[in-house]
């Protein structure tokens, strides 16, 4: 499949919670979460090597339209809220059109 859709989100976790947000995040790549989707080409989770609390995500999705409707399925609007509830503040997206990858993980 090709990805047709991507975001990049950076997400500032209260104080002392990054680990604790990088956890939460993780479960979407539990089976029924929207990690897990078919549709769901790259999930990578990083966290800032500088401050523990910051943490990027990076999503590849087939579609833009796979990419919300698989996020508007309670799984996904839970995990969604469950990371507004640990952010600090806002978190700024960028969303881009795949050209290129390449991945070992």
């Amino acid at each position: 499949m090709t990805a047709g859709y991507g975001f990049t989100s950076t997400v500032t976790a209260q104080p002392g919670k990054g680990d604790d947000l990088v956890a939460l995040l993780r479960t979407a790549l539990d089976p029924g979460n929207p990690g897990s989707s078919e549709y769901c080409l790259l999930f990578l989770i990083s966290q800032s090597a500088a401050n523990p609390d910051v943490v990027f995500v990076a999503e590849g999705w087939t579609s833009e339209a796979d990419h919300h409707r698989i996020f508007a399925t309670p799984a996904a609007q839970a995990i969604v809220a469950a990371t507004q509830q640990l952010a600090a503040d806002a978190t700024p997206y960028t969303d881009f059109v795949p050209r290129a990858a390449k991945s070992t993980l």
